[in-house]
């Protein structure tokens, strides 16, 4: 069975503090809802413990090159 938490291939997930949320959202000139989603019952969603309204930055690194995205949190 594959750890889906552990796995190497698992991007590095991690909550956002509310004030790097808001930095971030407004350097993009994005909104809350203009970002992709994760829904709260997600196995990352769950070890963090992140509830609907958090976002999770997910770092991944493809290809020799790393870059971060970012995670709506959303009710299922």
């Amino acid at each position: 069975m594959v750890d889906k938490v552990d796995n190497e291939m698992v991007p590095t997930h991690s909550l956002i503090s509310a004030k790097d949320a808001n930095e971030m959202l407004h350097d993009m000139h994005l909104k809350h809802d203009n970002l992709p989603k994760i829904y709260n019952t997600d196995p990352q969603a769950v070890l963090l413990g992140a509830k609907p309204g958090d976002i999770i930055k997910v770092k991944r690194h493809d290809y020799g090159s790393a870059y971060e995205s970012y995670r709506l949190v959303v009710e299922e």
